[in-house]
This record gives C-alpha cells, sequence and structure tokens, in this order.
C-alpha cells in the first residue's frame, strides 16, 4: 500500500523554462478514479498550464494515467480540471495575466493532510535562452559549494 504523504509530483520543467513570480494552492475538481490514480502517483504536470474561462481557472495539459481496476466510469487522463481558489485569488491572478509575457503553470501536485489532492500553481514569465544559460551556471555553481562544504 502506498504512503498518500509522499505524493509529491513537481514540475521540474516549469522551474527551468519559467521565472516564477508568485505561487498559490489550489484545489482540483476530480472524479474517483483520477483521485485513485493520484494516489498512486500516476500523474504529470509536464506542459501543463491553466487559463480562466468565464471567471473560472482551468488547468489543461495534465495527465493522470487511467485507474487500472477503473472501468467503464474510468476517466479521460488529459481532460480539463477546474481548479478551486476563493474570488481573491483568482481576481489578483486574472489580473496578474494582463501583463504581456506572464503565465499560470502548475508547479506541484501534492495530498496535503487530509488526503485532497492541491496544485501548486505559479505566475510564470519565460525565460530567455540566456537566462537558461546563466540558470544553469548559478545551479552548477551552487552544487559544486555545496559539496566542497560536505568535504
Amino acid at each position: 500500500m502506498t504512503d498518500y504523504k509522499n505524493i509529491n509530483i513537481k514540475n521540474k520543467r516549469a522551474f527551468f523554462d519559467y521565472e516564477i513570480i508568485d505561487t498559490y494552492v489550489a484545489g482540483i475538481v476530480l472524479t474517483g478514479t483520477e483521485i485513485k490514480s493520484i494516489r498512486l502517483g500516476k500523474a504529470s504536470l509536464v506542459d501543463c498550464y491553466c487559463y480562466f474561462h468565464q471567471g473560472e481557472l482551468y488547468v489543461r495539459g495534465m495527465n493522470v494515467a487511467e485507474y487500472h481496476w477503473g472501468t467503464y466510469n474510468n476517466h479521460q487522463p488529459k481532460r480539463d480540471r477546474k481548479l478551486l481558489l476563493n474570488k481573491k485569488e483568482l481576481n489578483k491572478i486574472e489580473r496578474a495575466l494582463q501583463d504581456k509575457g506572464l503565465t499560470v503553470v502548475g508547479l506541484k501536485l501534492f495530498l496535503n493532510e487530509k488526503g485532497l489532492a492541491k496544485l501548486q500553481i505559479g505566475i510564470a514569465k519565460g525565460r530567455k535562452n540566456y537566462d537558461k544559460r546563466e540558470y544553469i551556471k548559478e545551479k552548477d555553481a551552487k552544487r559544486e559549494l555545496d559539496r566542497a562544504m560536505k568535504r
């Protein structure tokens, strides 16, 4: 049996491709077989992003694999899922998206202490190629410094 506390699916590509400006934690509207797949760790956040539709925030591109023991009730793996945030947070995110070059991406999918699935989203600005190279250099330098400190 899987320990639900250890479910922590990250979108590593988002931290590389984007500079994260602000983060929020949102609930997700899921069906029964989706939450079972997430509890088994069968989800992916690669290429997922969020968009507004009629004043509500949805996540697109989040892949939740079909539940192995699901029957005809099984879900669609890449369907759009509604995110649950309060109105104040939704308004703040929508105002931030008015700026050119900003987007909302999924950063981390996890289960809280009550066993509910939560998605950490971030308002992000895309990085240029030279910014990515600089990011890699900083990361390597930090890694080398940490290794030197441990010796």
